[in-house]
């Protein structure tokens, strides 16, 4: 069994994000899932990056930080898309991590030092995504999963963000089974 703390992407904490982590509970992981947005929720990407620039990127990074504490060390760290910001600051910084999965992002490794020794990750993103291709996530994670000991990137053919969140039109079914399969797969091999 892994422990996870998984971030919700910038739509906030929908049914399709309840369903990935009630899926991870399912194979026998424990997974905190923190709201990072107090409960709101929106109907378009842009919407909610108007509210996460109306917070305060910096505000809602350090919810991501204060969600950690309290917790064990051991986690995986996990994000989806707008949650991987919190998701791999902490991988990269809190001491103790197990792992990291981060989901259709992934930042330059640099933005928070180096990746640390013995953690490993796994990046999972399409590859014409406008966000995940288009704004450069995948050169990052390209060079990130270079970087880690233990890194693997996937990359599924398809244009669309948040593929992985089934309760979204977006979602892409045959994609994000894969997608489960394979972060199943990944924490299993933490335990």
């Amino acid at each position: 069994m892994a422990e996870v703390l998984l971030f919700h992407h910038v739509l906030g904490q929908t049914e399709g994000f309840h369903a990935f982590a009630d899926e991870l509970r399912a194979a026998g992981h424990v997974v905190h899932t923190p709201d990072l947005f107090d409960g709101a929720t929106f109907p378009t990407v842009e919407a909610g990056i108007r509210f996460a620039g109306q917070t305060g990127f910096d505000v809602l990074g350090e919810r991501g930080v204060r969600a950690a504490e309290g917790l064990p060390d051991g986690l995986v760290h996990a994000g989806i898309s707008f949650g991987v910001m919190a998701a791999q600051r902490l991988a990269q910084t809190r001491p103790g991590a197990r792992g990291a999965v981060l989901l259709e992002s992934c930042l330059p490794a640099s933005e928070f030092g180096a990746w640390p020794s013995g953690v490993p990750v796994q990046v999972h993103g399409m590859s014409e995504d406008p966000f995940f291709a288009g704004e450069g996530d995948i050169d990052a994670a390209r060079a990130l999963v270079a970087e880690a000991e233990d890194g693997e990137l996937f990359v599924y053919p398809g244009d669309q963000h948040l593929f992985t969140d089934r309760s979204l039109p977006s979602c892409d079914a045959a994609a994000a089974a894969l997608v489960t399969e394979r972060v199943l797969a990944f924490l299993a091999r933490l335990e």
